[in-house]
């Protein structure tokens, strides 16, 4: 203690005297870069090559129905523990972009130009982090979609309403095409959010890929070494992946949780954009007993970024490991 005292009175000593000392005026800092570099990560999962391309994220004030099934209490209680902000969450984008050395395949697409527009260049870095990352769209093959909430399919579209790969082969759940293609079903949705989904999608599929879509099942490859699970509960036809090649695997989660600050620790909470709040829960246990007792790697799209990480059972819940950053491939 005496040591640590020592050095704090000198250091202290030091500060005051440093202006009495300088012979040099101080200089003008440096302008500030006011924006963040561009957002992509590169990892291999045994020849495949995985690109974390991110779409952005938002921040907005927490809700007191955004977990349906907690008190907004129990929920900053949560956020705090993970050192987050009291009233507030983060929801983060992470799209795909797996080189499978034959294959160019795209997972999910995005919020799209228009939330770019509109949350001023927050969400929609889908597309400008692509450029950067070197991947030219029209050299996507194949884009899968794992469901049809707007931060998935939104970027299929460019800001003009035209097909963002154009020489992919878009590849949807049947399941999920056939719940939001219904006619019966939209006209059953309720006003507000699910009205608007029903929307959003008909303007994506019908206005802008004129249904040129090829629906897939689950339990079948929908692209080289990359394995279409069932993961219902989020949406009727909610789908997650395995991507293989050799030894290695990832589970690519989707939406299986949303942040894992709160929906990995707290595997009962129910979002309120899950359409089958307690079907979710079951989904997600199930995942997450597989993932800690495999020790499998995890893909998270709403993940921080890049959203590479390994889950252990803790408690009732999970904790997420990040995986650490690997400046090489």
């Amino acid at each position: 203690m005496d040591l640590t005292r020592r050095h704090a009175l000198a250091g202290a000593a030091a500060v005051t005297a440093a202006p009495l000392l300088s012979a040099h005026p101080a200089k003008a800092a440096a302008p500030a870069a006011g924006k963040q570099n561009a957002g992509f990560y590169r990892y291999k999962v045994g020849d495949a090559e995985v690109t974390v391309v991110s779409d952005g994220a938002t921040t907005f004030p927490l809700a007191d129905n955004f977990v349906t099934n907690a008190k907004k209490e129990e929920v900053n209680a949560s956020l705090e523990k993970a050192f987050r902000p009291r009233d507030s969450v983060t929801i983060y984008f992470g799209p795909l972009v797996i080189n499978t050395g034959g294959k160019l395949v795209v997972i999910d697409t995005g919020n799209g130009p228009g939330a770019f527009a509109s949350s001023k260049g927050a969400m929609g870095q889908f597309a400008s982090n692509l450029a950067a990352a070197g991947i030219d769209t029209k050299a996507v093959d194949t884009v899968v979609i794992s469901h049809f909430h707007g931060d998935h399919v939104n970027g299929l579209l460019t800001a003009d309403g035209q097909p963002a790969f154009p020489n992919a082969e878009v590849l949807v759940p049947s399941v999920e095409w056939k719940f939001w293609m219904d006619d019966g079903e939209m006209s059953r949705a309720s006003a507000g959010r699910m009205e608007g989904l029903f929307k959003n999608n008909r303007r994506v599929f019908e206005a802008g890929l004129k249904k040129k879509v090829t629906p897939y099942e689950w339990g079948k490859d929908v692209a080289p070494g990359l394995l279409a699970v069932e993961t219902i509960g989020h949406t009727p036809g909610h789908t997650s992946y395995v991507l293989s090649s050799g030894a290695d695997k990832v589970f690519i989660q989707s939406d299986v949780t949303n942040n894992p600050d709160l929906f990995a620790r707290n595997p009962g909470w129910q979002a309120f954009f899950d359409q089958d709040g307690p079907q979710a829960e079951v989904t997600r246990r199930k995942v997450y007993d597989m993932l800690a007792a495999d020790r499998m790697r995890v893909q998270g799209f709403h993940y921080p970024f890049p959203g590479l990480a390994n889950i252990e059972k803790d408690g009732t819940g999970y904790r997420w490991v990040p995986a650490p950053w690997n400046p090489t491939i």
